[in-house]
């Protein structure tokens, strides 16, 4: 059998194939599956009187038959300055191969699929962690990511309210205007005060390259849930050492949550939590060996760093037009 042409899938493409309910199930599908997915390749490019910038290698595959078979690497670079200069952070490509032969399907835009499987991993984890009626989404940060993930919080959850906050107040309004326009069918809202959002949230969603902690534990309600996304190196926090003690922790994966997220890595290492805090990751909530919240009263706390087999899922949805059957 001849090898198909190489598709070449834009971010238009990406927007086209995908809904967040389904690529919420495609995940759970994923992390029940038998998928391997070796530690992510993590570089430090030096940037002569810059901030570094990082290189991340993020290789997949699946097994199965022949035909449902699919191998997949993403190649990210991220330039934390860029913002300064008014272009994207994040650059890079996704290429999917045939798990039975390795030939070359598609070369997918990186950004987009990461911006959708990120919400998506939320999304997901929040149908385990959070409140059946949380109705107030306190989004914290104003970058790419902040209105896909206020889309996939709103699709498994019934939120009526969303409160947009970030440093840069026009930002946040923009984002606020934006969601409006696309015609979503929430409140939305941008906020001068973070900790009087924050404290009125029943999910707080931070997206950010933050180095030092925006949320404060002290401010959170009783059954709130703390979704925290933009993080990824072990210096990285978005949430104070207070916040990570008061709630139940669970991560997309051991491994990367371990080795990468300093929301997670800071607070063990001073012996504020223990690993045994860590209740459970993605593969354990999805195949329901950790349980997920169990009272309306308890805090949880989300971290992702991100895993390939997000993105593998994702770009398999895609490949077969946003169909999961």
């Amino acid at each position: 059998m001849a090898t198909p042409p190489l598709r070449v899938i834009t971010a238009a493409d990406i927007a086209a194939a995908l809904t967040y309910p389904a690529l919420v199930e495609a995940l759970k599908d994923a992390f029940r599956g038998d998928i391997t997915v070796p530690l992510r390749h993590h570089h430090t490019v030096p940037q002569p009187g810059r901030g570094s910038a990082t290189l991340l290698l993020m290789p997949a595959w699946s097994a199965g038959e022949p035909a449902e078979r699919f191998l997949g690497c993403k190649i990210v670079t991220v330039f934390p300055d860029n913002a300064a200069a008014g272009q994207p952070s994040l650059h890079g490509g996704y290429l999917l191969m045939s798990g039975a032969t390795g030939a070359p399907l598609a070369l997918m835009d990186a950004a987009a699929l990461t911006a959708w499987r990120t919400a998506a991993a939320s999304a997901l984890a929040a149908t385990y962690l959070a409140r059946q009626d949380a109705a107030h989404l306190v989004m914290i940060g104003a970058g790419a990511l902040a209105p896909h993930l206020v889309r996939a919080h709103v699709a498994v959850r019934p939120i009526r309210r969303v409160t947009l906050w970030n440093r840069t107040r026009g930002r946040a309004i923009s984002v606020a205007f934006g969601l409006t326009v696309a015609g979503i069918d929430v409140t939305v809202a941008e906020a001068e005060d973070l900790e009087a959002a924050v404290r009125e949230a029943d999910i707080v969603c931070c997206a950010t390259l933050a180095s030092a902690p925006l949320i404060r534990g002290q401010w959170l309600r009783p059954g709130a849930h703390v979704d925290l996304v933009g993080g990824f190196t072990p210096k990285m926090r978005e949430a104070d050492d207070e916040a990570v003690k008061r709630a139940r922790i669970y991560v997309d994966t051991r491994a990367g949550a371990l080795k990468e997220a300093g929301d997670v890595v800071i607070p063990l290492r001073r012996k504020v939590i223990a690993k045994a805090d860590i209740r459970g990751d993605l593969f354990e909530l999805c195949r329901g060996t950790a349980k997920g919240r169990t009272t309306d009263k308890q805090i949880t706390l989300f971290k992702s760093v991100g895993t390939a087999i997000e993105d593998l899922a994702a770009a398999i949805l895609v490949w077969r037009g946003g169909d999961r059957n």
